[in-house]
């Protein structure tokens, strides 16, 4: 199953590590680099140029994937739920 994660992007929800609310997790410092080192590194993918909401981490053959998204975190957990996933 694949989980669509805006703007014609789909990631396969056995690949998903974690959906987070951008808004809310990068005041932790943790996060800040997390995310920093992804696009340091070229592995965030901007779904978006609009202001994100949400961003979704997935791992695939050991490569790990950062993805930016225009949806809430709450409307990919829905869809992940309703997709059988989490």
């Amino acid at each position: 199953m694949y989980l669509h994660i805006g703007n014609n992007y789909i990631v396969d929800i056995r690949d998903v590590i974690g959906i987070f609310d951008i808004e809310n997790t990068t005041v932790e410092k943790c996060t800040k680099k997390l995310l920093e080192r992804a696009e340091k590194e070229h592995h965030c993918i901007y779904t978006t140029y609009e202001m994100p909401k949400s961003f979704i981490i997935t791992m695939k053959n050991g490569k790990e994937k950062v993805y930016i998204s225009l949806l809430s975190a709450a409307t990919l957990k829905k869809r992940l739920k309703d997709c059988g996933g989490f």
